[in-house]
């Protein structure tokens, strides 16, 4: 009698924890690009959508909703105080999120304000012009600005102080030339920057280089530079560094994932071990590398770790370039 009692409380118990479990899924999984299309968030949240659907690990179909402003600022602020328990949304960030939050950008949050929920891989900065340009490499182009800093425009997506605008910023520093006298024009994304340029209207961008291969293989772009310690592996090899130019700059970008700070221990985990599960597999680095990222894969506490790390050296570097709100 005892072992049928004992037998039925514990499919009962299993019963519930499968209850738990299916009820851990969302039914309605959201991904948030806190910009226009087209832009590196939107190719973040692209890039889970398909290795989450392809391998399974997501039953529902992802949709990816778009939420300019301020560079990050608007879903940031919109997930915090809306959406602070919804399981079913994460929200693209970059480490541009991250500088920008190092800067106060962000209103009244900081970097504690959500749930960091996984990094799924590294771009780089780059540099680029139109297939077009006069500018052949790094150098052609300092020694224009050198000539006459305003006479050149940069597209960027973000205003002063944000990523695109610090990575030619440190360049210009290296170079002896006041970052204050170069002329920028900000966007909302990087989509929005690389169609500007191809229209002539700005000259140069500054973008991470996952924003730019597509028209690099369409032949309409060239980069100067990508902002990496060595060359990039497979394709993107011929791409030469700045540190090879001359100019000892490297700017990493980490793309991934937040969530409300509300969500429950058990929504995030969920979310979590489908992340672990995502970036172990072979497909998804296939998928990974034809999007331009190389591998990065941090989860949970330790991604948690990393962001106020890089918070707080973004905050010395504003500082040094008196940026700090």
């Amino acid at each position: 009698m005892k072992t049928a009692f004992t037998r039925i409380a514990l499919a009962t118990a299993c019963m519930a924890f499968a209850g738990q479990l299916l009820a851990a899924e969302p039914k309605r999984p959201e991904c948030i690009a806190p910009a226009k299309p087209g832009g590196g968030f939107d190719l973040t949240c692209k890039l889970a959508q398909s290795g989450l659907k392809d391998s399974g690990l997501l039953k529902a179909p992802m949709r990816v909703t778009y939420m300019p402003g301020g560079v990050g600022a608007v879903a940031y602020n919109a997930v915090i105080a809306q959406r602070a328990d919804d399981a079913g949304t994460i929200t693209a960030f970059s480490s541009g999120s991250l500088l920008n939050l190092a800067q106060g950008k962000f209103g009244r949050y900081d970097e504690t304000g959500v749930r960091w929920l996984a990094a799924v891989g590294t771009d780089y900065g780059a540099i680029t012009v139109r297939a077009d340009s006069p500018y052949q490499n790094l150098d052609d182009l300092v020694q224009a600005l050198k000539k006459e800093p305003g006479s050149i425009v940069f597209g960027a997506g973000a205003t002063i102080g944000g990523q695109d605008w610090m990575q030619t910023a440190l360049i210009a520093r290296l170079a002896g030339i006041d970052p204050k006298n170069l002329r920028y024009v900000a966007f909302e994304g990087g989509g929005e920057t690389l169609t500007a340029m191809l229209g002539g209207h700005v000259q140069v961008t500054s973008s991470g280089l996952g924003e730019v291969t597509p028209q690099l293989a369409a032949k309409k772009v060239r980069i100067l530079a990508v902002l990496a310690d060595e060359r990039l592996p497979g394709k993107l090899a011929d791409i030469p560094t700045a540190k090879e130019q001359g100019y000892d700059i490297s700017w990493p970008v980490i793309r991934g994932f937040y969530m409300g700070p509300e969500v429950t221990d058990e929504q995030y985990n969920w979310w979590k071990q489908q992340f672990d599960s995502l970036l172990a597999r072979e497909d998804f680095a296939t998928l990974r590398e034809q999007r331009d990222l190389l591998p990065l894969a941090v989860t949970g506490d330790e991604l948690k770790a990393l962001v106020f790390k890089q918070v707080e050296e973004y905050k010395a570097l504003a500082g040094e370039f008196g940026l700090v709100q």
